[in-house]
């Protein structure tokens, strides 16, 4: 039976062009990049080769990345980097509710020190108003942060409003744009954010390797990791040679597909996927924005069905999806994405995620559906069958 695999927004496989790129560099380009002999001088070729693959990726120069350890770090770096940076005397920072943890639990930690921090809601969609970031800007706000797009619906952001509010007001704006980076054409030539982050598993790359852009006269940010010169001086300690090396090959394929048209065969997939789950599976509801979202991506309910049943049901065929954000999931709470979109918990509780990838085809979408339509069928008669807690029989 063959595997399938639609949780690539959770993480991807690694491509074999990108495990080709990394693994002569276990052995025998070992090097310290901040050595001066040959190995450490190989070494530097190639940090300095990848930085340009990703810093190509989103229209960046290469001195305006700075490598991570991943998504979370780079979230960390920014929030973190800008509130302790030299001379910051501001202590008000707006977000939006359906931020991911790397986002929110900085700031909560900050709220405690005494920062204000402003949560902006969302519409039913998972979008925040950009005239509301507008009006919620004050001479206090030191930074904005508004993801690019959501991991669990896919709704993009119209961060380009919401970065030209910020800087009307001098104010840094940051975006987590782990999900859109790879998936959706991203030029920071074009779009007025100071600080955006990345992540390379996302991306058929490996995992514990990321990078921050900070935009060229960006004022001097904390480093959240002090160490040696690392980085520009912006991020200590000795870097992942092998894995900065598979970003960028990463990165590199990435904007290679985005070129020859696979973003489209993407949406193509994703449409058929939902066309025919609407088709086949009564009281099925779309989360999120039918258009403006991510081309990989479809969130939705299954009414008087369990999610995490189907998602069992599912797994024992074959398919892998998700309940939610990998990063959440096991908490036994609801989704906060889609209870910050006003979604009735028992809706919350009845929904999957599917989030395609370079590899799935078309004649996966039909295994999928006719796999889920006798799930929910199953699903919904044992829940019929099952007497109510409390009832007499």
């Amino acid at each position: 039976m063959r595997k399938i695999y639609l949780d690539h927004n959770a993480t991807t496989p690694v491509s074999q062009e990108v495990l080709d790129a990394m693994l002569p560099l276990f052995k025998e380009g070992f090097g310290n990049p901040s050595s001066v002999h040959s190995e450490g001088r190989a070494a530097r070729v190639r940090l300095d080769e990848s930085r340009e693959q990703v810093a190509g990726l989103i229209g960046a120069k290469p001195s305006e990345m700075v490598f991570t350890s991943g998504g979370s770090e780079s979230n960390n770096f920014a929030v973190f980097g800008t509130a302790f940076a030299p001379g910051n005397k501001k202590r008000h920072i707006v977000t939006c509710e359906v931020e991911h943890a790397a986002i929110l639990n900085p700031l909560k930690q900050l709220e405690v020190m005494g920062f204000h921090i402003e949560r902006l809601p969302v519409d039913s969609v998972g979008r925040v108003d950009p005239e509301r970031v507008k009006n919620a800007l004050t001479e206090k706000t030191l930074l904005v942060t508004i993801q690019h797009a959501n991991s669990e619906v896919g709704t993009l952001q119209d961060i380009g409003r919401i970065g030209e509010y910020a800087h009307q007001k001098g104010i840094l704006f940051h975006t987590d744009a782990v999900q859109s980076v790879g998936k959706v054409p991203v030029d920071v030539r074009n779009l007025p954010v100071d600080l955006l982050s990345m992540s390379s598993h996302k991306i058929y790359g490996p995992k514990g390797i990321g990078a921050l852009f900070i935009r060229r006269r960006t004022p001097a940010l904390f480093s959240p990791v002090c160490g040696g010169g690392q980085e520009n001086k912006r991020r200590g300690g000795t870097e992942n040679v092998p894995g900065i090396v598979g970003f960028g090959k990463a990165c590199q394929l990435a904007k290679e597909r985005m070129t020859r048209g696979e973003v489209e065969r993407l949406i193509e997939m994703r449409d058929q996927l939902w066309g025919r789950i609407e088709q086949s599976v009564a009281g099925a509801e779309l989360f999120g924005c039918s258009d403006n979202r991510l081309p990989n991506t479809l969130g939705c309910g299954f009414e008087s069905a369990d999610g995490d049943t189907l998602l069992i049901a599912l797994d024992m065929e074959g398919i892998s999806v998700s309940t939610g954000s990998a990063c959440s999931s096991g908490t036994g709470m609801p989704s906060p994405v889609l209870s910050a979109m006003r979604v009735p918990v028992e809706k919350i509780n009845s929904s999957l995620r599917f989030s395609l990838g370079w590899g799935n085809t078309l004649s996966d979408m039909d295994r999928v559906v006719e796999t889920l339509a006798r799930a929910v069928q199953q699903n919904r008669e044992k829940s019929l069958a099952t007497p109510k807690a409390g009832s007499i029989e």
